[in-house]
C-alpha cells in the first residue's frame, strides 16, 4: 500500500519505524518498547517497514544481501506481539518524500501516532534530513511524543543488520545467532537434483534459494532442518560439489541437507533450514570414498551435539 492508502485507528498507535531486515534483537527491543508503551497507553503498537531495502530504489547497485525475505520478515514481526504492520513500497515517490511530509503524512494523518519509538541516531526523508531532533520538534506541534533508544548491543558488539550480515558470511553462525536472538535460516522449495547423496548413502534435499538473500561461505555446517511439521538435525552443505567437479569460480552455490533420521519425500516441499554453526570448509576430495569417511564424520558430530 502507499501513504495515501493508511488510515490512522481510532485508538491512536505507538509507531516504530525501520527496514527491519533480520529483526535481530535490536529490532526486537524497539518493538518491546512499542508493544510497552501501548499497552500503557491503550494505543496499537505498530511496526512501520517498507517492501524492500532502501537502496535497492536508492542505489541498487550498493544493496546488500538480505536477512530475510520479505514473508519471512513479516513472519517474524508477527511474533513480537505488535498489533498492527504497515508497510509501505519504498518507490522513487518515497524516497522523494521530505522529512516534515513523511512526519504529517505518515506518522501524524496516516497512523494518528501517539508516540514513535526509534533508534536514537535514526534518519528518514529525502536524503535523510530528518533525524530525532526534527522529529521531536514536529511531535510537539503535532501531539505525540518521541523516544530514541541506543543502540542494542550483543557483549561488545552493536546489534545491527550490517553486522549479521558479515558475520554470516565469515561463517560466525554463533554470532550471527546472537546478534539474531535465532539462528540463521534459510527456506525454499526443494528442488529434485541427480540424487548423488541418496546414491552415497546420504540423501539431501537441495534448497532453491531466493539468490537475493545472504548465506554463509561455502562449508558444512550443523543445524537443524524443518520438514513436514517436524525438526530434525541435519548436516547442511553450502557450496558447489567440487569433489564431482564443482568449480567455485563458476558454478552455482546451493544449499543442501541432509536430515538425520528422516525418511520421505520432500520434493516441492517448503523446508526451513538453520545454520547453528560451522563444522569446515567444504573440500575436494581425491576419491568418493574420502569423501564419504569425512561425511560420516560430520554426520556424527551433528548427531553428538544435536
Amino acid at each position: 500500500m502507499g501513504i495515501d492508502a493508511l488510515a490512522p485507528p481510532a485508538e491512536g498507535t505507538v509507531v516504530t519505524i525501520g527496514t527491519f531486515d533480520g529483526v535481530h534483537t535490536g529490532h526486537r527491543a524497539l518493538m518491546a518498547a512499542t508493544v510497552a508503551q501501548a499497552e500503557a497507553t491503550g494505543a496499537l503498537s505498530t511496526v512501520l517497514t517498507w517492501d524492500r531495502h532502501p537502496l535497492a530504489t536508492l542505489r541498487p547497485e550498493a544493496a546488500p544481501p538480505l536477512l530475510t525475505s520479505p514473508a519471512r520478515k513479516v513472519e517474524l514481526i508477527s511474533e513480537t506481539g505488535v498489533d498492527l504492520l504497515a508497510v509501505l513500497p519504498f518507490d522513487e515517490d518515497l524516497a522523494r518524500t521530505p522529512a516534515e511530509r513523511f512526519v504529517t503524512g505518515v506518522l501524524h494523518e496516516g497512523l494518528g501516532a501517539r508516540a514513535v519509538v526509534v533508534g536514537r541516531d535514526w534518519r528518514f526523508g529525502h536524503k535523510a534530513a530528518g533525524d530525532i531532533d526534527l522529529l521531536r520538534a514536529m511531535g510537539d506541534e503535532l501531539g505525540f511524543a518521541v523516544e530514541g533508544l541506543e543502540l542494542a548491543r550483543v557483549g561488545a558488539v552493536p546489534a545491527s543488520s550490517t553486522r549479521v550480515r558479515q558475520a554470516v558470511a565469515a561463517g560466525d553462525m554463533r554470532l550471527a545467532t546472537s546478534l539474531l536472538g535465532r539462528p540463521f535460516d534459510l527456506d525454499g522449495p526443494v528442488l529434485r537434483g541427480d540424487r548423488r547423496g541418496t546414491k552415497l548413502g546420504y540423501p539431501t534435499a537441495n534448497l532453491r534459494v531466493d539468490p537475493a538473500l545472504a548465506h554463509p561461505p561455502r562449508g558444512v555446517y550443523g543445524g537443524r532442518a524443518r520438514a513436514l511439521g517436524r525438526w530434525h538435525p541435519a548436516a547442511i552443505n553450502v557450496g558447489v560439489n567440487p569433489t564431482f567437479g564443482g568449480d567455485p569460480s563458476s558454478t552455482p552455490w546451493r544449499v543442501e541437507a541432509h536430515l538425520l533420521d528422516f525418511s520421505g519425500d520432500l520434493y516441492d516441499q517448503v523446508l526451513k533450514v538453520e545454520f547453528h554453526e560451522r563444522l569446515r570448509d567444504e573440500e575436494k576430495f581425491d576419491s568418493v570414498d574420502a569423501l564419504l569417511a569425512k561425511m560420516a564424520k560430520d554426520v556424527e558430530r551433528v548427531r553428538d551435539s544435536y
